[in-house]
Formats: structure tokens, sequence, C-alpha cells
């Protein structure tokens, strides 16, 4: 009876201790997300809401901005994480084992663009890029070549904001697999070494699959962290031109906020959350079945 009642004393103890952090999970993540889909529902003019069902998915299916912006986004995640994880493995595993002096330097450089604000780099990014006074611009006129403008044509503006995006939190997927594979166990290496490996082989037979739970960890912020670009889009493009940069959060942006449907926008964020959930749970799946 002693034992049980210690038990159910120690229980109650680590529920309270949790119970803070759950409110507060409860209160800014579960009811926002019940909320928004609610919300989705109903056609909101500020001053009154009437139920109308499926009406705002239907009508987003009927948008051809909101595919545009779907496919948009698609293409953002797909090229963000491939270039985020590869690029970010190509540098960690080549530096990983160097000077602890030389590696600090690599992993500060790379680090900077991260630390800076997006509102910031994007305003960087503007100058350089403007097509009048831009930088750019200018060494291109120099040069002869007349003016550049890449922001301005659908054919190079989406891999201009890929690039800017890319390069601005390539740094944050660096740091975390230089950090994991300082972690790796040294026997391996020497294993490898009396085995005569080559250091591609360690690469690719040691250090790579040695970080596989990093590598689902960095797909599935990047995941979420394009989902929720807008800071770039905003500042650089608008969504221009002719929607070609337009992505979800941009599009719900405008929906909320310009055209006063909230309706509409709620019904976007649950279409990304859905979205979030079916790229995302496969890789925690794995990461949970591997451990």
């Amino acid at each position: 009876m002693r034992i049980r009642s210690q038990s159910l004393k120690d229980s109650i103890t680590g529920y309270l201790f949790i119970s803070p952090q759950m409110l507060i999970f409860l209160v800014f993540l579960v009811y926002p997300i019940i909320e928004g889909i609610r919300l989705s529902l109903y056609r909101i003019n500020y001053q009154s809401e009437k139920f109308v069902g499926l009406d705002n998915y239907v009508a987003l299916f009927n948008d051809p901005v909101f595919f545009k912006a779907l496919i948009n986004t698609v293409v953002f995640v797909v090229f963000i994480v491939i270039l985020t994880v590869g690029f970010a493995l190509f540098v960690a595993s080549a530096v990983f084992d160097k000077n602890a002096k030389y590696v600090s330097f690599i992993r500060g450089s790379y680090y900077v663009p991260v630390m800076v604000s997006m509102v910031v780099m994007s305003m960087v990014w503007s100058f350089l890029l403007n097509p009048a006074n831009g930088l750019i611009s200018y060494f291109s006129n120099e040069m002869g070549l007349g003016t550049v403008n890449l922001l301005g044509k659908t054919t190079t503006v989406m891999p201009v904001i890929i690039f800017v995006t890319f390069a601005t939190n390539v740094g944050q997927a660096i740091i975390l697999y230089i950090a994991a594979m300082l972690g790796v166990p040294k026997d391996l290496f020497e294993a490898a070494e009396v085995d005569g490996a080559s250091r591609w082989q360690v690469i690719f037979k040691i250090l790579i699959p040695s970080v596989q739970s990093t590598t689902v960890y960095i797909v599935i912020i990047n995941i979420i962290a394009v989902l929720k670009i807008f800071v770039v889009i905003q500042l650089l493009t608008g969504g221009g031109p002719n929607n070609s940069s337009v992505t979800l959060m941009y599009y719900l942006y405008n929906n909320a906020f310009k055209y006063n449907q909230l309706g509409m926008a709620s019904a976007v964020g649950v279409i990304m959350f859905v979205i979030t959930l079916l790229l995302s749970v496969p890789q925690l799946r794995s990461l949970i079945k591997e451990k």
C-alpha cells in the first residue's frame, strides 16, 4: 500500500512539473490548429461568421493562383531540402576531422547569415539584385552585358529565390552535421583505416549512415521552414512577376490581410498543415523505427 501511494505521489509530481509546458502546448499549438480548422468552414468578414461548409476549399481548388502557389511551394521544398542536405553533407564531411580552429572558422563563417535577420538579408539581396542600381546589374553593365533583371523574369525568379533562401539557411544544417560527425565513434574510422578504406568509402559507408537521424531532423525543419517562407517573397518579388513566385504562405497572407477572406486563409492553413504532416510523419516514423 505504501509503495502504491509513493508511486501515485511521484506520478502527480511529474505531471505537475510538465503541466506548464502542456498548458502552453495546448493553448498556443493545439487550440490554434482546431480554431483554424473551424474557421476554414466559415465565411468571415470581421463582423460576422457564416457557415459555408467546404465552400472555401472548393473555391481554392477552382483558383489557378492557388495551384500556382502549391506548385511553387512544392518546388521550393524539393530544391531547398536537396540543396541543403547535399551541400551541408559535403562541407561537414570535408572539414569535420580537420584542425579544431579551422572547423570553428568554417562553422562561424557559414552560420553568420543564419544569425542575421531574414528581413535584413532580404534587403541586402534586394539591393544586389535591383535592376536599376543594384550591384549585380552595375557590374553587368560595366562588362557590356546590359541590365540584369533576374527578379523580373518568370524563368529566373524562382531559381534566384531558392538560392537566396538556401544561402541564408544552409549554415544551420552544416553546424548540425559537423556536431553529429564529431560524435561518431573514432574506432569506426580506425577500423576503416586498417581495412584500407578510401575517404569516399568512409563518408558513404560510415559518416552518412551514422548521421541519418540528423538528416531526418534537417529535412523536417527545412520542410516546415520552406512552407512558411514569406519574408523573402514579400521583400524581393511580392509574388510576381505574374504570380511566378507566389507561395502558399504568401497566398494565405493575401487572402487574410489584403482581401479580408479569413475563411479562405484558414483553409489554406489547414492544407499547409496536412502537407506538413504528410511530408514529416514518414520521416519521423523511419527515425523511430531505426531507434
